[in-house]
């Protein structure tokens, strides 16, 4: 198998739940993007996007197929397929669509996009991510109140996909401190080898 991967936000996903599940993967250093592999890659993943895993013949894009496909063959409940399943994948498709697409204008413009151009959006682009991200961080904050982990106090990749943009946090400028709930699951995530260095020995 191989887990083809670049240093970014989801790609890191992928790399921790990997990494976490001990999945016997070949790790591959990959820039799809780059006018010189993409017409290459584009076989792998017509998205031409980071992450993609190999698997039995198959390829499966994003974080989140692969975390759930590795699962399965460990035979983890990482990914759950009891009657908690519901729950978990709730989780996951908020943070997606709310939690993570807030924080990441910040992470995006802040981290990624000064490399690349010198531009910034406007103010208001900031102000409503923020009104967004203290929204939602406020709904998982009381979510956590109680509970050692996101689902049925038993480490998930519900775990995994709420804390996207925990680890560049600080630097993109997004709050974690403001709420306590939330920053005791990063801090117990960044106990986690898997978590805290997925790219540890790694290209």
């Amino acid at each position: 198998m191989r887990l083809y991967y670049s240093q970014n936000l989801n790609p890191r996903v992928a790399v921790a739940a990997a990494r976490y599940l001990k999945a016997p993967v070949d790790y591959i250093a990959a820039s799809p993007m780059h006018p010189d592999h993409q017409d290459a890659f584009r076989k792998i993943n017509p998205n031409t996007r980071v992450p993609v895993l190999t698997a039995e013949g198959r390829t499966y894009w994003e974080a989140d197929a692969i975390a759930c496909k590795l699962s399965a063959l460990a035979g983890a409940d990482f990914w759950r397929t009891d009657n908690s399943q519901p729950e978990m994948i709730m989780w996951i498709s908020w943070a997606t669509h709310h939690l993570n697409s807030a924080g990441g204008v910040y992470y995006f413009w802040n981290l990624i996009a000064p490399q690349f151009m010198d531009f910034q959006p406007e103010q208001s682009v900031f102000d409503e991510a923020m009104r967004d991200w203290r929204q939602f961080m406020g709904i998982l904050d009381t979510q956590l109140q109680g509970r050692e982990w996101l689902v049925d106090d038993r480490l998930s990749y519900a775990d995994f996909r709420v804390a996207t943009c925990f680890p560049f946090a600080k630097a993109a400028g997004l709050p974690l401190a403001d709420f306590p709930q939330v920053q005791r699951l990063a801090d117990q995530l960044s106990q986690l080898d898997a978590w805290r260095d997925p790219f540890a020995g790694l290209a």
